[in-house]
């Protein structure tokens, strides 16, 4: 049977790159070598966050915290007065826009038909052309 891989780096100094790069925001490649190297924190913080372990950390900090009265809960808002969208994030379209299907051409301005040529009257009379044209065929 095969050996697994190698040892883990000290969870330690890899937390602190990671809450280096957090605090500073410097580019994974940039991080100090006194965190070891970027691609073994970039890594461990990426598996970290897939797997939920960023969370169950969060919990057992506030939970000892809290345990101990050093939370005041009390204390904890959201001020939404800085919130803010976009202006184009308002009124955006909630279906996707209907694409012409491979090999049709897209609609165009120019005249197809003759009563379609630009200034044709296609009211007349208060009935539609359509019902004008077979009125006129009759």
């Amino acid at each position: 049977m095969g050996r697994r891989g190698g040892r883990w780096n000290d969870h330690r100094r890899v937390i602190n790159g990671v809450l280096f790069r957090l605090r500073t925001g410097v580019p994974w490649r940039d991080l100090p070598a006194r965190f070891g190297s970027w691609k073994t924190v970039y890594e461990r913080h990426r598996r970290w966050s897939a797997d939920g372990t960023w969370d169950r950390i969060l919990h057992a900090l506030q939970a000892d915290a809290d345990a101990e009265g050093r939370l005041d809960w009390s204390m904890v808002s959201v001020d939404s007065t800085a919130c803010r969208a976009h202006q184009h994030a308002a009124g955006a379209r909630r279906t996707t826009p209907r694409v012409p299907g491979k090999g049709r051409r897209p609609a165009t301005t120019a005249p197809m038909r003759h009563w379609d040529a630009p200034g044709a009257d296609c009211r007349v009379a208060g009935r539609n052309l359509t019902s004008r044209l077979s009125q006129i065929r009759a």
